[in-house]
This record gives C-alpha cells, sequence and structure tokens, in this order.
C-alpha cells in the first residue's frame, strides 16, 4: 500500500453496501476505486435487489442506531433520475400484548437516548394512520415520524454515479475467483476477466462473504437465513391513494406479535414474516445454480407462509378482499449476535470487509469504514461491531449456525438486556462450576462463560433484609439473594468467581517498553506493583481499561476487557520479536476473596505475609495458598479488603475448596455478578463498552487519574495534550435516585426540566446505600452534584439528583485496612 499515494481499493459487490463504501471512500479522496460484481448493475441478485427497504432506526444498540440515522439523512438528500431514494412515510410499531405496549414505551426511552423523534399512540391514533388496522386488537404504537423506506437499488445507483464521477469503476459481470497475495499481504482480485491490482480489497458480498473468505483463508462468522416476503392483490383501500411516484404514504407497520411487517406497493400489500421455521441457506447449493438471475430470491414456501397471512388478516380485515399474488424466500445475512462484521483481517492485511449488514444501516456502516481506512480511526465506537470481538469458540461453524439461527427467531422477540441466549451451553465454565452448581448458582453466559449472578444457597439470609419493591422488567434476571450476597461481602467475606475475566501474559526483553507505549499509566516500577491504566486510541478515545501486573522484570500480567484488547496490543507488536503476548485465561482461573474477614480467611492459608504493611494494596506476589501455587493481586472491584488470586486451572477446584473450607467460621459466601454490579457502582468503578468507549476520553469519562503525562511518550498523548485544557461538552456522572424503588436498567434517557440532556449507562440499586443509582452521561451544564435530573423509564418519570462521586467510602479506608 505504501508504494502507491492513493491507494488501490476493489470492493467486492455492488450492493448497497458496496455502492456506499464507494462513494464514502471516493468522497474522501481515494479515487482508485473499483467494484467487481458477479451480477448485472445494480440488480444484482443478492439482498440489496429483493430488500423491501424499512428503515426503523431505533435500536438498544447506540451505535446502530447512530449507522441508521446517518443511512436516513444521507437517503434522504439522494434521488436517482428525479426520483428520491427514501420516503420518509414513518414507521409505526403496534401492541397487540400488554408486554409489547410496555417495551414499546420502553423503545419510545430509548429513541430519547439516542436523540430520534417518536411518539407513543393511542389506539385511535393508530387507526387514523392506518384505517385497515383493527383497532380492537391494539393497545396501541410507537410512531417514529422520520423513520421511512430506502429503495436499496436507487440508493446504490446514485451512490455509484457519484463515486464513478470521482474516478470509481463498476465492473458487471465479473465473478471473483480468488484474491492474490503477495507477501502475505492482498495484491490483486482475481475475476473471470482477469486480475485486478488491490492495495486494499474490501468484501461487500453480503451472503456470499463466507465464499470471498475462503478464498483468503479467512472466516466470515455469518449464516445465510432465507426470510418469507409476499405481496397481495389490489388492495381496494390503496386505488388512487399513491401513483408509482409515490409507492407508499402510509406507516411501514410493524407488528411484531406476530412477527410480521408491512408496507405498501402503490395498491398492493408487502407482508415480510419472521414466523416461519429458520431456513439457513446453503451457499454451495446456491452457487450450483448458475442460470438463477436472482439467487437471493428462492422459491416461495406456502405452507410456511400460511400462519402468517392469517394473522394478517385478523389485524388487517381488508386484506379478505385480497389474496397472496406473489412471493420469495429471500435470503439475508445473520450473526451470531445480531451485529454486522466490520474490520480487516489479521491474517491477510489488506483483506477488509463490511458483511452482515442491512439496508438501514448500510450508508451508516460505509462511513464508519470509509474513515477507519482513510482517517486510521472511525468517529462512532465499533466494539459490538468489529470482526475480532468473538473468542474462538465462538467463530466455531456450529455455533455461528446455532446463534444465528436464534437471532433469526428472535428479531422481534421482546429480549431483556440480561437474557442469556440457551444454545449451545454451557460452552465455558471455570474450574469452580461443579460447587456452584451444588450451591445453586443461577447462570448468565458472556462471551461463553457460565457466570453465576447469585447462589440459591444464599436464599435464607434475604429474610433477614428489607428491600424496596422494583418493576418487573428491573425483576428479570435478578433476586433479592443478590442483596444478601453484597450485605455478605461489605460484613464479612465472599468468593467471586473472576475466570471470565481474560488474562494475558506480556514477555520479553521489550516488554516494558511496549507497554510504556500502549498505556496511560507508569508500567516503569518495581516488580510486585499492579496499576489501573487505559488503552486509547490515536485521538485519546478509550479503547479500554486494564490492570497490569508487573511479575518480574520482562514478564507482565493484563487484566483485560476482552478479545478486542489482545487485537489490538497484537497489531501494535514490535517487529523485532522483543513482545510475545499469550492468552493466559483458559489455562488459568481466578477467585475473588473481598470482604472485611478477607484477610482473616487467606492469611491463616500462606506463609506469606498479607498484612496492609506487608502487602500493600495495587500490590501483587507469587505465593501457596493451601500448598497451591498462586498469584495473588490486592485489587478490589467491589470496594472492599481483598484479592484476586490466580492459579493454574487444574488446581482451580483446589483452591476453591481450600478458600470455602477455611472461610466456613467466617461467615464465607459465595456471590455472583448481580452483587458485584451493584458494589461496583457504589464504589463508581466503570465498566468499558458500557460506560466508557472509544467515543469518549479520560477526562469526561472521569479516570484522568489513569493517565501519567509526565511517563513520556503513549499511544493517544498529543490528543490529551488538546483535550485536557478544553470544556468537555458532556460528563459521566452518578445519579441517585428519589425513590428507592426506582430501579432502571440503562440506556434510559435523561431529563432536565423537561429537555433530554444525556443517557444512562449502567444502574443498580446499592444494597449498602439503600438507593437506586446509576451512572449518565449528561451534558455538562447539567452535571453539578444536586442537579435535579428525571430518567424517563417506560414513559415513567423517575425524579434523581446529581452526586458527588464515589457514593461509598469516598476515603478508601476499607479498600486499604
Amino acid at each position: 500500500m505504501a508504494r502507491h499515494a492513493v491507494p488501490r481499493v476493489v470492493i467486492i459487490g455492488a450492493g448497497i453496501v458496496g455502492c456506499s463504501v464507494a462513494d464514502e471512500l471516493t468522497e474522501r479522496g481515494w479515487t482508485d476505486v473499483t467494484v467487481v460484481e458477479q451480477g448485472p448493475l445494480f440488480t444484482t441478485g443478492g439482498s440489496s435487489s429483493h430488500a423491501p427497504g424499512l428503515v426503523f432506526r431505533t435500536n438498544a444498540s447506540r451505535t446502530l442506531t447512530e449507522f441508521g440515522d446517518y443511512t436516513v439523512r444521507k437517503f434522504r438528500d439522494l434521488s436517482l433520475d428525479g426520483k428520491p431514494c427514501f420516503r420518509p412515510v414513518g414507521g409505526l410499531e403496534l401492541a397487540t400484548t400488554q408486554e409489547r405496549w410496555d417495551d414499546l414505551r420502553r423503545k419510545s426511552g430509548l429513541a430519547a437516548s439516542w436523540g430520534i423523534r417518536s411518539e407513543l399512540l393511542s389506539a385511535d391514533d393508530c387507526t387514523e394512520l392506518w384505517p385497515t388496522v383493527d383497532g380492537e386488537q391494539i393497545f396501541g404504537g410507537l410512531y417514529t415520524p422520520d423513520d421511512g423506506l430506502a429503495t436499496a437499488l436507487r440508493a446504490g445507483e446514485a451512490q455509484a454515479r457519484r463515486a464513478s464521477g470521482r474516478g470509481a469503476v463498476f465492473l458487471a459481470h465479473h465473478t471473483v475467483l480468488d484474491i492474490e497475495r503477495r507477501n502475505g499481504r492482498v495484491s490483486a482480485v482475481v475475476t473471470d476477466h482477469g486480475a485486478v491490482p488491490a492495495d486494499i480489497v474490501v468484501s461487500a458480498a453480503g451472503f456470499w462473504g463466507p465464499t470471498i473468505g475462503r478464498m483468503v483463508d479467512v472466516d466470515i462468522p455469518l449464516l445465510p437465513m432465507a426470510h418469507q416476503y409476499a405481496k397481495t392483490t389490489q388492495l381496494p383501500e390503496l386505488v388512487g391513494l399513491n401513483d408509482e411516484h409515490t409507492e407508499a404514504r402510509r406507516p411501514i407497520l410493524r407488528h411484531q406479535d406476530a412477527d410480521l411487517y408491512f408496507r405498501e406497493h402503490v395498491d398492493r400489500l408487502g407482508i415480510g414474516s419472521y414466523a416461519h421455521r429458520p431456513m439457513p441457506v446453503d451457499l454451495d447449493d446456491l452457487a450450483a445454480d448458475p442460470s438463477s438471475a436472482m439467487p437471493s430470491m428462492l422459491t416461495f414456501t406456502d405452507a410456511d407462509f400460511d400462519p402468517s397471512w392469517q394473522e394478517s388478516l385478523r389485524l388487517l380485515p381488508g386484506l379478505a378482499d385480497t389474496k397472496l399474488d406473489e412471493g420469495f424466500n429471500g435470503v439475508m445475512s445473520f450473526t451470531s449476535d445480531g451485529m454486522p462484521l466490520i474490520g480487516e483481517s489479521r491474517d491477510v492485511p489488506g483483506f477488509w470487509m463490511a458483511e452482515a449488514v442491512w439496508v438501514t444501516h448500510s450508508a451508516g456502516v460505509a462511513k464508519a469504514l470509509a474513515e477507519w481506512l482513510v482517517d486510521g480511526r472511525p468517529s462512532t465506537d465499533l466494539h459490538e461491531c468489529d470482526l475480532h470481538r468473538f473468542e474462538p469458540v465462538q467463530r466455531d461453524p456450529q455455533y455461528v449456525r446455532q446463534r444465528a439461527t436464534d437471532a433469526f427467531v428472535e428479531v422481534y422477540d421482546v429480549v431483556h438486556p440480561l437474557q442469556p441466549a440457551e444454545h449451545p451451553r454451557p460452552l465455558r465454565t471455570s474450574p469452580f462450576y461443579p460447587r456452584q452448581q451444588e450451591l445453586g448458582a443461577f447462570f448468565l453466559e458472556a462471551g461463553g462463560w457460565e457466570r453465576p449472578h447469585w447462589y440459591e444457597s444464599n436464599a435464607a439470609s434475604v429474610d433477614e433484609l428489607t428491600l424496596p419493591e422494583r418493576g418487573d422488567w428491573a425483576s428479570r434476571y435478578w433476586s433479592p439473594i443478590a442483596a444478601a450476597e453484597a450485605e455478605a461481602t461489605r460484613n464479612r467475606v465472599a468468593l467471586y468467581d473472576m475466570t471470565p475475566l481474560k488474562r494475558l501474559e506480556i514477555r520479553g526483553p521489550g516488554a516494558l517498553e511496549f507497554l510504556q507505549r500502549m498505556t496511560t499509566g507508569q508500567m516503569n516500577r518495581k516488580p510486585g506493583a499492579v496499576g489501573y491504566t487505559l488503552l486509547l486510541d490515536e485521538a485519546g478515545g478509550i479503547r479500554s481499561d486494564v490492570t497490569v501486573a508487573r511479575l518480574g522484570d520482562d514478564v507482565f500480567q493484563a487484566g483485560v476487557n476482552g478479545a478486542l484488547d489482545l487485537d489490538w496490543l497484537q497489531q501494535h507488536l514490535p517487529a523485532d520479536g522483543s513482545v510475545a503476548i499469550r492468552d493466559i485465561t483458559t489455562g488459568t482461573c481466578c477467585v475473588g476473596v473481598w470482604g472485611p474477614s478477607a484477610r482473616a480467611l487467606v492469611q491463616p492459608l500462606t506463609t506469606e505475609d498479607f498484612s496492609h504493611e506487608g502487602f500493600g494494596f495495587f500490590k501483587a506476589r507469587h505465593a501457596n495458598i493451601a500448598g497451591v501455587p498462586v498469584t495473588a493481586m490486592r485489587v478490589s472491584y467491589v470496594g472492599e479488603l481483598g484479592w484476586e488470586i490466580y492459579a493454574d486451572a487444574d488446581v482451580g477446584l483446589r483452591l476453591w475448596d481450600s478458600l470455602w473450607e477455611a472461610g466456613e467460621h467466617l461467615g464465607v459466601t459465595a456471590a455472583g455478578r448481580s452483587a458485584f454490579n451493584s458494589l461496583r457502582l457504589e464504589k463508581g468503578y466503570r465498566a468499558w463498552g458500557t460506560d466508557m468507549t472509544a467515543e469518549h476520553h479520560p477526562y469526561e469519562a472521569g479516570v484522568g487519574f489513569a493517565v501519567r503525562m509526565t511517563k513520556g511518550d503513549f499511544v493517544g498523548r498529543s490528543a490529551l495534550d488538546n483535550l485536557a485544557a478544553q470544556p468537555t461538552g458532556r460528563k459521566l456522572v452518578p445519579l441517585v435516585f428519589d425513590h428507592p424503588e426506582h430501579v432502571v436498567m440503562g440506556k434510559e434517557p435523561v431529563y432536565h426540566e423537561g429537555v433530554p440532556v444525556g443517557y444512562v449507562t449502567s444502574a443498580a440499586y446499592g444494597y449498602t446505600l439503600r438507593a437506586s443509582i446509576a451512572y449518565a452521561w449528561i451534558d455538562s451544564n447539567w452535571t453539578d452534584p444536586g442537579t435535579q435530573v428525571h430518567v424517563e423509564y417506560f414513559g415513567q418519570a423517575y425524579p434523581a439528583s446529581v452526586a458527588t462521586e464515589p457514593l461509598f467510602d469516598p476515603e478508601m479506608t476499607r479498600i486499604r485496612r
């Protein structure tokens, strides 16, 4: 790539994503762009060719909402030969059950948090917008007036014409046969019409992505699935309402309780269904039929659609005057977590992908990818979409197939933010798992790990506690047992399974210099020192927060947040081989021993000095505990005295049993993530990915204390020189609710005097404080302690006030005793 002032980019696929990427790249000055397409331009035969074009922006993911919003704003200004590429007809989601109506109130809050206009409508208001709807069946609806219908083919061609005007070339009927590499890097895309030189290849091939990936031995973990779409015969009430130019006037209609959506096609109605059985598609079968002009449109299976047709007749009685005229099973891309796949392969430099992207998010994804390529950094945080987010076990084809199939089934389900996937489980378990089962652990899953959230063995302790009532949503995947476990941690001692925390060993003669460059903290300390530090990008954005222990002159152990941190560090390894990084998570385990009696539990089991004077806070050492070799670190994420104790996995169960037996006379308790989350929020400890991301810098996020500007240069330092002196437009601050029963879940909008000023990140009931608490990003004009705000929760206003942090033990006396 360095040989060319402007890199030669080859985009595979001229669907809506490929055209959008070409437009965004050429707009930024990268004009040596070639788009190769196996089909015709621009009805390529891929998913874009049959997409119904629904654009609903509101999503639980702020990133996807931003992508959708950008797509709307861009397409709204696009036209092709005088015809619009987007029609802002609005969107209307109906509720025919109380659960769905409650969820629409929650989604209205999400819309407010992310800046999307929305309005909750009565049943009568809904029937005014859609007279065909049987108002007796519905509770009401959520109306988003700026959503609408994108014409994918038109939007794709309009962007392609702009890109062509800047120098891009689009090649139809060019089937990709191979991708050549030189010195490990992409060098050309080989088609049936010859090779196209490339410094960068972007796979935007949609459901063909896995086929393209195999050409460079890169796994693209998506599953093509068929989705049913049908059109009715002429609907009398639509005659004369629309014409060929407008096509539709009424809002897109979603009947999610029946997994259905509806849109107008002039005088006919289109009906899409997710209610049918999952239909995974074998790409080899599609490729075996070269005669198909539209390989993404499979034969309609009437029997699968019949239940959906009956549901459509119930909601829209006017359809009785029609019948189904035509239909198809359209192929779409699904991933194991429902998110796109964006980024560059680490095995094949120069091979990028923008896959599993729906029309709704197409322009937004393209913008982010173009920024990443041209500027080196996307302006939108992409950790939810980064293709390197998965653990190795999550890339297994059977895993992808199962989770992607479940994702299809759940497309329109009401999904709780804590609701775990059901299959395949259990997948990853710690050495303590047998004991956790014996104690009645309630497991949720993250990163493939079974993680105890509370233990039924502690249920009897709940009788001694007084807790406020909490709402139905906040009571799901929660138990009052968490309060007993938090109380035990604050007053006695508890064991927490911290095994799922990813652990990296970083060693070699260049390890110190490497970590000095990669982190914001001072790593040049004596062996035995532990530090909380940040990983920043070049713009000063927080890529992660990590804990680093220096275990020897050239040996460090880092506790990181996940696979993306490993990927980031590996990207920046020195080329001379002086640093090696090894993921030691699966071969080790970790138990957190925390509480005022933690020292009384651990000290009798070891000959090492675990006193405060002998083993200070943020220190680490090797020791033997009950005959088990361990690495103990005196750190605490719950704000209490104690240690994270690491051991090899083969002796993990012995370690747990020894600690449990030694702690019985102290009232030791096994505690789960539910108590853990409450305790860490009381202390104001941030969770990366939830409370802060690469879109935030340390000073506004309240972690500026982890930056050592005097230590020398590090990634992001020059950006911080400017940011430190600039006033911030927002801050992450704690909120304390006026009423303890007002427990929220996160992502709710925050208002000041009726005007939205921010949104909640993390929330919990503080069992020690006996108050409901949250952290929120708020406009800095309203972040002074004592400022009165309210949080909108399922349509209700929960009054709260900005507080001073930390809320609990600000002098840090409990940790340092």
